[in-house]
């Protein structure tokens, strides 16, 4: 365990020393991301944070390869390195989408390479352990497409589940502490792991973001950021699910927790969001890549919860689920098992009614104060100045820098448009 503790602060600690350099660095470039009636973020706020937690996956691995018990895992498996490849794949893609933007055709395209390397490197999903049946060997021509769906989709689903500050990494997080402790538990074996290692990669990267990108966010992580946590956790899930050949140890309810389906039941939140917003847009007749403000946080916010509470419902969601796959997983005991789900499901469908405030606020209600507050604006200083010009003042002008908040984030000028009448990208934090 302590060389799992070592990596895990490694991790963290160069991911939140590092977070608020990429920030300057991010005012500095103006890699800004705006208010729109599509997001919710109410003042323009830096992005491109994954940059940051990507320098912090490579300070992991690099201690990885130092401490001895894990030094062997470098060694033995290409795995590490598929993942280090392709995780510079998916920053610089990501990094090119936050600061320019990229199509949606465009972003899919990089995501399938940024898989596809990874299938190259050694990492396919190739063999798991399903109950009454034993260990179920798949063909190459099988194994390829379902490890880049598998790991497209994981990306995917991180990716849309960053609509509030926060939401991404917290969930992230607590689903990859849940993969270390399915993954170090007897079943998964005393040695070294690259499933347990690549957890504890993430949920270090991710908790040292959070504290920046808490609500209020001081810096986004963008589809750098989601897009690389999104990989590293389909690498870890791949990798744990050829780990454990044997099974859970828990009673005939563990099927529910075999391996392939512990990364199902740990995402489901994401994943339940990422099937819905498909279905969603294809019953309206829209492209399954426009962005609208249906998720499932956004809705937590339509009838009554604050920013905070939407965000921390969703982890209290996460981590009943994740905690329910491994109890089912290694309790014996079917009352036990039966109890301890049913609670869950208590507490996951009543708590949110009753902490909610009874004020809805709406999850698109301030950007849009933000735009009629500037046209308010522009009508009072038109009205002033109509009024000094029948007196026969003369006020003389003068060019000013555009205004800047107090965290000096740069303001749109009076002449620039709103962000919502520029052309539509794939550059906004509920995109897929």
């Amino acid at each position: 365990m302590r060389p799992y503790l070592l990596v895990f602060a490694v991790s963290a600690g160069v991911t939140f020393a590092v977070t608020p350099v990429v920030r300057r660095l991010a005012l500095r470039l103006g890699w800004i991301d705006y208010p729109s009636d599509r997001k919710v973020h109410p003042k323009p706020t830096p992005t491109a944070g994954g940059l940051a937690m990507y320098l912090g996956v490579a300070a992991g691995l690099l201690a990885a390869r130092v401490i001895p018990f894990l030094s062997g895992l470098h060694q033995t498996s290409s795995e590490l390195d598929a993942a280090f490849v392709a995780a510079t794949v998916v920053v610089v893609l990501g990094m090119v989408d936050d600061t320019r933007g990229v199509s949606a055709i465009g972003k899919l395209a990089g995501q399938v390479l940024a898989a596809g390397i990874v299938v190259l490197l050694g990492v396919q999903l190739l063999y798991f352990y399903f109950p009454g049946q034993g260990v179920i060997s798949l063909s190459p021509d099988l194994a390829v497409p379902l490890t880049v769906l598998w790991i497209v989709a994981l990306m995917n689903a991180v990716n849309l589940v960053d609509g509030l500050d926060g939401l991404a990494a917290g969930m992230v997080a607590i689903a990859a502490i849940a993969f270390f402790a399915y993954f170090r538990t007897p079943d998964g074996g005393d040695g070294a792991s690259v499933a347990a290692l690549m957890s504890t990669i993430v949920a270090g990267v991710a908790l040292g973001f959070l504290p920046w990108n808490f609500h209020p966010a001081r810096i986004f992580m963008g589809d750098s950021g989601a897009l690389l946590l999104g990989l590293l956790m389909a690498v870890a899930t791949i990798s744990g699910v050829g780990q454990n050949l044997e099974g859970p140890s828990g009673g005939d309810l563990a099927a529910i927790a075999i391996p392939i389906a512990v990364p199902l039941l740990v995402l489901a939140v994401p994943l339940l969001d990422v099937v819905l917003a498909i279905v969603r847009r294809m019953r309206k007749g829209i492209g399954i890549a426009h962005a609208d403000k249906e998720h499932i946080h956004h809705r937590l916010m339509d009838i009554g919860h604050s920013h905070r509470q939407a965000v921390l419902l969703m982890y209290l969601w996460g981590a009943l689920i994740a905690g329910a796959a491994l109890v089912a997983a290694y309790v014996n005991g079917r009352i036990l098992v039966v109890v301890i789900l049913v609670s869950a499901v208590l507490v996951a469908t009543v708590l949110p009614r009753l902490i909610r405030d009874r004020t809805p606020r709406g999850s698109d209600r301030r950007p849009v104060a933000v735009h009629a507050d500037r046209r308010a604006g522009r009508h009072r200083r038109r009205a002033a100045s109509e009024g000094r010009s029948r007196e026969g003042a003369r006020v003389p002008t003068a060019s000013k820098p555009a205004p800047a908040d107090a965290d000096g984030v740069p303001l749109r000028s009076e002449s620039t448009p709103p962000v919502s009448d520029t052309p539509a990208t794939s550059r906004t934090r509920d995109t897929a």
